[in-house]
């Protein structure tokens, strides 16, 4: 039972930082060609649009990605809950 919670705590922890790396990304000029940027943002772009459509940013200041980290570590949390 451990290994599968280990499990989805890693899973969860990878995906934390692949946004994170999305949204560092969104402050430098980048080749949207490569393929790591390209992946970046095919697998973290369509979990970030559920939240940009429901916070809309205060100037030029997307604070959609917070939400996206705290709904994110609730649902670990919750399954990880449910789980133990």
């Amino acid at each position: 039972m451990y290994t599968i919670v280990s499990f989805i705590n890693v899973a969860f922890w990878v995906y934390q930082i692949m946004l994170f790396g999305r949204i560092i990304l969104s402050w430098f000029r980048h080749n949207p060609y490569n393929p790591i940027i390209r992946f970046l943002y095919e697998t973290t772009d369509p979990y970030l649009n559920i939240f940009r459509r429901i916070i809309p940013p205060i100037g030029a200041i997307d604070i959609s990605p917070l939400a996206a980290f705290w709904v994110l570590d609730i649902i670990r949390r919750l399954i990880i809950g449910m789980m133990l």
